[in-house]
């Protein structure tokens, strides 16, 4: 009989990769810019929105550095992924789209038509590596019966894992009534949503010493899972596989809170059943937490089982040893937090290497 996987769709084959060392190292948090997608963009918008409108102009010189060197070119690219790779011990990585790259702002048909140029360049690049790279795509989230469609042609005729989100549409929280479709078709399709922010939505206070970035990630990716939660969404779709960058934001360390507010008042019980806390058990985290304590922490108070090592490849912001960062943890936990949740996710099936 056919082995499938599924975790990953139904009756999808597991994707053979290599396995290097001792445990599957899988960095589920790993950006490509696609080029051709920002040039669709620019022909109909010569001029578009700033995502990091809020930044200093000491914190986008700095950027500006950064990206016009080193930075740029892998994330544009794959050339140099492997060889990083290799230096940093992972085995593979899951690459989604550079958060810049979700458009959301766009008109439909010109935003369905960017992520089409974003999908069909992640599946190139993982064409190129199959063993090595493994993608996720994106959808116009702007558009639900676009952004539907998009998502079973990545994974139906892509052959893409899952897509990545971002944490605001143009206005709308992720809980909007009319989001609830996307939801549904990523459910039924038993496929990864990678939730990842692009700084604070509201930093007019963040835009000094790199404050957008540093804790507007964090408390943005916190907002909206509080939507997610409170507004039902983890509720009706409890099969929903989703994962949440940087440690899930701040919400993993603090939902104490919110479960006193769901006891104490009515109106936060209005589309949830049970204690918040619960629902954000059902997710997953990345591990980009940067010290050993707050990842104890999330092993204790989250779980193993929920979490998946994720660096943010290639940005200034990624974890620059994740291996050894995960060294203190027993080897069980090790195991699965280093590569057996995310290949579980994702439908891999690791290959001993050559």
């Amino acid at each position: 009989m056919t082995e499938t996987i599924s975790t990953c769709g139904h009756e999808r084959k597991p994707i053979a990769v290599e396995q290097r060392g001792k445990h599957l190292v899988v960095d589920i948090h790993c950006h490509l810019n696609i080029p051709a997608a920002d040039q669709i963009i620019r022909a109909d918008i010569p001029n578009p929105p700033n995502p990091m409108k809020f930044m200093s102009a000491d914190s986008m010189q700095v950027n500006g550095k950064m990206f016009g060197g080193g930075i740029g070119k892998k994330l544009n690219s794959v050339d140099d992924r492997l060889d990083d790779m290799e230096k940093l011990g992972i085995d593979v990585q899951a690459i989604s789209p550079s958060p810049g790259q979700y458009y959301y702002y766009a008109p439909p048909e010109l935003g369905r038509s960017a992520a089409q140029a974003v999908n069909d360049g992640i599946a190139s690049a993982v064409e190129r590596h199959p063993d090595r790279l493994v993608g996720m795509g994106t959808v116009p989230l702007q558009n639900t019966e676009m952004a539907v469609t998009e998502l079973r042609r990545c994974v139906k005729d892509l052959g893409l894992r899952g897509v990545e989100i971002g944490t605001y549409v143009d206005g709308d929280e992720l809980a909007a009534d009319r989001l609830r479709p996307f939801f549904a078709a990523a459910e039924e399709l038993g496929v990864l949503v990678f939730m990842h922010p692009l700084g604070f939505s509201h930093g007019q206070r963040l835009s000094e010493h790199y404050l957008d970035n540093i804790i507007g990630n964090p408390i943005e990716a916190s907002i909206a899972l509080s939507h997610l939660i409170f507004g039902g969404v983890l509720e009706a779709h409890p099969e929903l596989k989703l994962c949440v960058a940087h440690g899930g934001g701040y919400l993993p360390g603090y939902w104490g809170r919110m479960d006193h507010a769901y006891r104490a008042r009515e109106d936060c019980r209005r589309h949830i059943s049970r204690e918040p806390s619960s629902y954000l058990r059902q997710i997953w985290l990345d591990t980009l937490v940067f010290d050993q304590d707050q990842l104890a922490s999330l092993v204790r108070t989250h779980g193993a089982d929920k979490l998946c090592l994720g660096t943010d490849y290639p940005f200034d912001m990624a974890e620059p040893d994740p291996v050894a960062f995960h060294e203190h943890l027993d080897d069980t936990d090790k195991a699965k937090i280093l590569g057996l949740n995310a290949a579980d996710l994702l439908g891999l099936k690791a290959k001993a290497c050559c």
